[in-house]
């Protein structure tokens, strides 16, 4: 992105944050803060280890990509996929900016939206990053659940660019699991954490909505099952840490 669309982003970032009240503001910065200080302090511990399956990417530098993961697994997904310039989505809500401003101190972009609120707003701004040639990535069961339901953003998305899908998931040997809607993990120190990334997945412009949603949600539950299996085996020749 260029220093001109970082401006604007910033502003644009500016101008949201005044719809909310002191308090909310303050929370903001607390909650930035803390957040982003723990994801970095328990991250450093993590042995993490990426897996890609036959026929996916080989790195994760690959892009243009529209890559879909679910909300549970965002802890560790945020530090092992840091510093890679991802474009996420993120809501104009209250929670899309706490969220939004934790990501980008891990060298994410935002692009505000959701499949809920602004929803036309967010596919065409993920439609000009991928045009520009940056992956995307959807936190595909967000903001609110039903959880591990797959929505069809993704699939519009790569329906109206031809960019190809893709799919993650990160389990964590030993996690907190808290009792959220989406039963978020947050790893315990020192705990092994392996990233599963799966086959691409072409998407034609006139693509059959329910058929693309089946084949998306099959691959996100394949590469959550492959990670919970075999996240044991982190630091083995098999599965490699990564920093």
């Amino acid at each position: 992105m260029t220093d001109a669309a970082n401006l604007g982003a910033s502003g644009e970032n500016a101008a949201a944050a005044k719809q909310f009240s002191l308090r909310q503001r303050l929370l903001l910065f607390l909650i930035t803060t803390v957040g982003s200080l723990a994801i970095r302090a328990i991250g450093w511990t993590l042995r993490c280890a990426v897996s890609f399956e036959e026929g996916g990417p080989t790195s994760l530098d690959d892009r243009p990509l529209v890559i879909s993961f679910w909300h549970d697994c965002i802890l560790p997904a945020t530090y092992i996929t840091r510093n890679r310039r991802l474009r996420v989505l993120a809501s104009d809500s209250f929670d899309g900016e706490w969220i939004a401003r934790i990501v980008g101190k891990f060298g994410f972009t935002s692009v505000r939206g959701s499949t809920t609120r602004g929803g036309i707003k967010g596919l065409l701004g993920t439609k000009r990053e991928v045009e520009q040639g940056w992956t995307v990535a959807f936190t595909i069961d967000g903001p609110r659940g039903p959880r591990h339901v797959a929505k069809p953003g993704p699939i519009l998305l790569a329906s109206a660019t031809g960019v190809q899908m893709a799919t993650f998931y990160v389990a964590v040997e030993k996690a907190w699991v808290l009792k959220s809607w989406d039963r978020c993990l947050i790893p315990k120190p020192f705990s092994r954490a392996l990233m599963r990334m799966g086959k691409k997945i072409s998407v034609s412009a006139d693509a059959d909505r329910e058929q693309y949603l089946a084949q998306l949600q099959a691959s996100l539950e394949a590469v959550r099952v492959f990670a919970e299996e075999n996240v044991g085996k982190v630091g083995t020749t098999e599965f490699p840490v990564v920093r």
